[in-house]
């Protein structure tokens, strides 16, 4: 263990500290944290941990959320601007117009979106719970944002429901077109093929199994093919590695990588834990609007 790794360790106890980490952190971030796992996994978590202090290495929709669901705690983004495209493509007004136009519809937000954005949503999924909450919702139209590609699959599994569909995306998931994945079954012929619900439809089709992170890495661990083509951002390699040391996995190219949550860097943490800064502050006001949203989650999501 180096100095840095030593030094956070010392400071987590001493300010009775948490770290927290997604899938897609580098690999030398999702060491040193305490609970590493997907967006939905991680606010179970930040409702559930004991310490006061919570350092969420991820992008700022993430921290806001924990803030959303923790207002006594103190949250931390290690690095200010890790924000997110695809939760930037959610304009408020946009929404304000939709819900105008579609009263009698259930506006349900992505977790990628801001606290603002999940203030005028009355229930908020994750890829690995949209379908089981949606499907619950007594409202027949749904107003889904911002992802597009989330919107057509879960639209293509409830059938029953009518969808209007926010034109946003992930900017990693959507650039991977379905001649990626052709080319690499040519090269792996006999490893099946885990896709995020993020990418396009097309290349859904091509997918043996669709999920989100923790769902990809749950497929990839029972999977009996001793190889695995992996369609999402190349920071579950860490985990699906971790897991499964004896399985060769593939990612597409173009890299699918992140830029957003490849900036936390380890001194980045260390210095969140010395100085405390960049706080996540969200008004009170905004924040009790926010949280109904969040718990509509967990309420239907379990």
């Amino acid at each position: 263990m180096n100095s840095i790794e030593e030094r956070i360790k010392e400071l987590k106890q001493e300010k009775n500290a948490v770290i927290l980490a997604h899938y897609y952190q580098c690999p030398e971030i999702q060491q040193i944290a305490d609970y590493v796992g997907d967006s939905y996994y991680l606010s179970k978590i930040v409702k559930e941990a004991g310490q006061e202090l919570i350092i969420f290495c991820g992008v700022r929709f993430m921290a806001e959320s924990a803030k959303i669901l923790s207002p006594h705690k103190k949250v931390l983004l290690p690095v200010a601007d890790a924000g997110c495209p695809m939760a930037d493509m959610a304009d408020t007004n946009k929404i304000k117009e939709l819900k105008k136009q579609y009263p009698d519809a259930a506006a349900v937000c992505y977790i990628n979106t801001s606290v603002e954005v999940k203030a005028l949503c009355d229930i908020c999924v994750t890829s690995s719970n949209a379908f089981d909450i949606i499907r619950k919702l007594p409202e027949r139209k749904i107003i889904f944002l911002p992802d597009r590609n989330l919107s057509a699959y879960i639209a293509d599994k409830c059938p029953e429901k009518e969808f209007i569909i926010y034109p946003g995306y992930c900017i990693v998931h959507n650039k991977i077109m379905p001649e990626h994945i052709t080319e690499l079954k040519i090269k792996h012929p006999n490893a099946p093929v885990a896709a995020h619900p993020e990418c396009r439809k097309e290349v859904l089709a091509l997918a043996d199994f669709v999920g989100s992170t923790a769902e990809i890495l749950s497929y990839a661990k029972s999977s009996d093919s001793p190889e695995l083509i992996v369609v999402t951002e190349e920071g579950i390699r860490h985990a699906l590695e971790h897991q499964s040391p004896k399985k060769k996995f593939y990612f597409p190219y173009p890299q699918m990588i992140c830029a957003n949550m490849k900036k936390t860097t380890i001194e980045n943490v260390l210095w969140a834990l010395e100085d405390e800064a960049a706080e996540i502050h969200i008004e009170e006001g905004l924040r009790i609007s926010a949280l109904n949203c969040l718990k509509e989650m967990h309420r239907l999501g379990n």
